[in-house]
């Protein structure tokens, strides 16, 4: 299991609607991306990594590892802001008003991956995914996602295995080893999911597999009150912008 994943499963809001956490994680992101990026993304920021870290209960080390991840995409994309490429000064040369626009889009994207962090850590796969076919979307495309799901596990469970049997036979002490290992790896990988893929597609079929899999939801109401605060705080978040607007310099 993901870490990612377990942490949802573990969740204080583990029990909560997916509902719930959508209006406040979404929403978040939401604002992120409509909102002036100073002061509007800067706060949305400070607001996700205050619920993540306190209501939420998201340990700091396990949030950044996983945030460094969508960071370091943001800083990638914020980068080339910087430079221009071509004009009277050279070839490459530095861009009026970059550091603005590198600045701008910095807030606005690792904000916006906060929110949907803020969404993953709380919300576990196995509680959103059967929910949508309620929600209108259909059941074979949700179907596809659960098996996909279930069988991106099955396959890194096979990786990790393969690796660890290639390192206790000394298969990662030199380059060329390392090298020959990784391409054992990719082919046991390979022939293994479509194994894997194979052998669940017989179960099914010999459990009278009609098109729709069914699957135990746990029970969970929309919440009010917390959907409620929860817009409450995007409504104060996107007056306190409106107050403070400022352009970032």
């Amino acid at each position: 299991m993901l870490p990612i994943d377990a942490a949802a499963h573990s969740s204080r809001w583990r029990r909560r609607h997916p509902v719930d956490k959508a209006v406040l994680g979404l929403g978040l992101t939401v604002l992120a991306i409509s909102l002036p990026p100073w002061p509007g993304a800067a706060l949305v920021l400070v607001t996700a990594l205050a619920v993540l870290l306190g209501p939420a209960g998201v340990p700091a080390r396990r949030l950044w590892r996983a945030y460094r991840v969508p960071l370091g995409f943001c800083v990638t994309g914020a980068l080339p802001l910087l430079m221009q490429v071509g004009g009277p000064d050279g070839f490459l040369t530095a861009a009026d008003g970059g550091p603005v626009r590198a600045g701008e889009l910095l807030l606005r994207t690792s904000a916006a991956s906060l929110g949907v962090l803020l969404f993953a850590f709380t919300t576990p796969m196995s509680d959103l995914l059967p929910r949508l076919v309620r929600a209108g979307v259909p059941a074979p495309v949700v179907d596809v996602a659960l098996v996909t799901y279930r069988m991106s596990f099955l396959l890194l469970d096979s990786v990790r295995r393969v690796r660890e049997a290639q390192a206790a036979r000394l298969g990662h002490t030199t380059r060329a080893a390392a090298w020959r290992s990784l391409g054992g790896l990719g082919a046991t990988a390979f022939v293994r999911a479509f194994d894997r893929a194979a052998r669940l597609q017989s179960g099914l079929a010999g459990r009278g597999y009609d098109g729709t899999l069914r699957v135990l939801v746990p029970e969970a109401r929309v919440s009010v009150p917390f959907t409620a605060a929860s817009v409450a705080l995007l409504a104060v978040l996107a007056a306190l912008t409106l107050v403070l607007e400022r352009p970032l310099s």
